[in-house]
């Protein structure tokens, strides 16, 4: 990663005093990079134009504006689905407002998201909870259109996302849970098993390694314990949720215990 300051510093200590100085000149730019927060020379320029640093919980409403105002005019249905993503998140009213002016942000589109989202990458928690928030945005007026499925699938190859993977999340379930429809059970098992990455004909012992496996990765004591914020724990317990419906579901129709 090349910090800003860091790179200047050590090439100005390395014209002064050479290999000491360029050492000295680059832990002394690390240290402004860490105390301005800067990470990259797209993250300097950001801030130069006056576009701030968005934190974990503005990010998410940033996206979600960028997508409301994709196809051209914000529905009553976006603004909606906005809301919903803040009593999820169980915003404080303080909160609540930078959620709004985020929201607002992102609908004028001048922000390089992909700044914002390449930072993220190493925390694939963070990343599937921003994909699923935009995922149900898109379905908030019953049609993920072209436009807001280039840009998630665009967000996702950011945050080093495949886009079959990316595609993957936007499952009839979500779909119809935006709409606010049941979802059938021949839907929900097809749900069931990709989500568990099994084959309907796969052997029970198959499912529950994949079961046991995703649980261990998404669980929310473990995702706590690595340091992870309030927004990824609990993006971890809702996939925690989502896995304990998955396997019931299986097995159920599978006929194992």
């Amino acid at each position: 990663m090349l910090w800003p300051f860091t790179v200047v510093g050590g090439g100005v200590g390395y014209l002064v005093a050479s290999i000491p100085g360029a050492m000295l000149g680059a832990l002394l730019g690390q240290a402004l990079d860490r105390r301005l927060n800067f990470r990259s020379w797209a993250e300097m320029r950001e801030r130069a134009n006056g576009r701030t640093v968005p934190r974990d919980d503005e990010l998410i409403f940033i996206l979600l504006g960028r997508l409301a105002k994709s196809d051209g005019r914000v529905l009553d249905a976006h603004i909606q689905q906005a809301r919903v993503e803040m009593r999820r998140l169980d915003l404080s009213e303080t909160a609540q407002r930078r959620a709004i002016q985020a929201f607002n942000r992102g609908k004028d589109g001048r922000d390089n998201l992909r700044v914002h989202l390449t930072r993220l990458k190493p925390q694939p928690h963070a990343a599937e909870g921003l994909l699923r928030a935009c995922w149900r945005m898109a379905w908030a007026d019953g049609k993920a259109s072209r436009a807001e499925r280039g840009l998630i699938v665009q967000w996702g190859q950011w945050l080093g996302w495949g886009a079959d993977k990316v595609e993957g999340l936007s499952s009839t379930e979500d779909a119809q849970r935006s709409r606010g429809a049941p979802a059938s059970s021949g839907g929900e098992f097809q749900d069931a098993l990709r989500l568990l990455g099994v084959k309907a004909d796969a052997d029970p012992a198959q499912i529950k390694r994949a079961y046991r496996r995703l649980l261990s990765r998404h669980h929310p004591d473990k995702i706590a314990g690595s340091g992870a914020n309030q927004i990824q724990v609990r993006d971890a317990t809702e996939k925690t949720r989502e896995l304990h419906h998955a396997y019931a579901l299986i097995r159920d129709r599978r006929g194992f215990r």
